[in-house]
């Protein structure tokens, strides 16, 4: 395949974030065209698998999010890189990403027995020893897939690699891809599932949060979803202003002008804040007045205020099997009679909610939903 470098450039040595330390050189990060792009993850030298380690290269920074998508209990490594002298403008809604940038992110799994994975919620294993937050152990972590998203003139190109047996490398996958596992709960539990890899159309699916413009945008690496401390290697640091320092993010306003989602899963906080940070980075992309599920008149973004916009009292457009026969996306206190409990609850392909991404139920968030909805108060008589 012909190798065409488009802006391959080494990042200051600020950004190197202690990856180089005592290794060996890497090969620069190198960026392909539209229709030129590698069989191989390696030929873009952004995150390799090298020495035991999926490491990061130079310049290529890790990031987290305040909640994240759920998808079946897979641990995640997001990062973005962009050329040497460009920046992300920042908007509250998207940042306006330079042409050359590249999100990925790696999904994978704590190693079981036999071949399982687990399911966990502790990261603490995940790292190579010295490198938290920064790189992979392949001792402790099964890889399944690295996404990419490639800004290009044109817009975002969505790129899925999918891991050898070996750990070794990733191949493209443009028509997607399916893995049978099973996954060992803490209680030792093994329930077999299958991981699904979508393909480069399923991601405009949920990339395409605009639906009239159909055009794919980054969903996770926003202001609100940013806005948090994450551990670098020279200590924490929130993450919009760390991405400022290092020449990645230009125009931030005052903090105090910056929206912030909350962590799903913190019980100190307030459980409306949780419930709707989660809706919001589950649900938000289609549930939202330009996506996919417009013309159903839910609206489950962080900013949505109209409590029957938000689903209270609303009753569906359409009854029967996605709604459960029940009567209202929300009724107050009654989650049992709720759609929008009914619908993250299910695994028919036919009510389940979120429709791509997962084929499990994630038990800590519709536990959350579900507390939330009786929590709220009021009649839908």
């Amino acid at each position: 395949m012909r190798n065409i470098a488009w802006g391959a450039v080494l990042a200051p040595v600020i950004l190197a974030l202690g990856l180089a330390g005592c290794e060996a050189p890497r090969e620069q990060v190198t960026i392909f065209e539209r229709d030129a792009v590698p069989e191989k993850l390696s030929a873009w030298h952004l995150v390799e698998s090298i020495d035991g380690e999926l490491s990061p290269n130079a310049g290529v920074t890790p990031y987290d999010l305040n909640t994240a998508l759920f998808t079946d209990y897979a641990h995640k490594l997001r990062t973005v890189w962009m050329p040497a002298g460009s920046s992300a403008r920042y908007g509250e809604e998207n940042f306006d990403y330079p042409v050359g940038t590249v999100l990925t992110k790696t999904f994978y799994y704590p190693k079981g027995d036999k071949g399982a994975v687990l399911r966990s919620d502790d990261y603490g294993s995940d790292y190579a020893p010295g490198k938290a937050g920064r790189a992979l152990n392949l001792e402790t972590v099964r890889l399944v897939e690295t996404r990419l998203l490639v800004k290009r003139g044109d817009g975002w190109q969505a790129l899925p690699y999918v891991w050898n047996e070996q750990q070794t490398e990733a191949t493209l996958k443009i028509a997607g891809d399916a893995s049978r596992m099973q996954l060992v709960s803490e209680n030792g539990e093994a329930a077999p599932f299958t991981y699904v890899v979508p393909d480069s159309n399923q991601c405009a699916g949920c990339h395409a949060d605009n639906h009239t413009e159909k055009s794919l945008q980054p969903l996770g690496p926003r202001a609100r979803h940013l806005n948090k401390e994450y551990r670098y290697a020279d200590g924490a640091q929130n993450q919009l202003l760390h991405w400022q320092q290092i020449g990645y993010l230009s125009e931030l306003p005052e903090f105090s002008q910056i929206p912030s989602n909350v962590d799903y899963a913190d019980t100190s906080l307030s459980l409306g804040d949780r419930a709707r940070s989660y809706l919001d980075i589950n649900c938000g992309h289609c549930h939202n007045p330009a996506g996919a599920a417009d013309t159903s008149g839910l609206m489950l973004t962080h900013g949505e205020r109209d409590m029957r916009r938000l689903g209270v009292c609303k009753p569906p457009v359409a009854a029967g099997t996605g709604s459960g026969n029940r009567r209202f996306a929300i009724v107050p206190g009654a989650p049992d009679q709720s759609i929008l409990n009914f619908r993250v609850e299910s695994t028919d392909p036919g009510a389940m909610m979120p429709e791509l991404g997962r084929s499990l139920v994630h038990e800590e968030g519709t536990a959350l939903l579900s507390e939330w909805v009786a929590s709220l108060s009021g009649s839908c008589s």
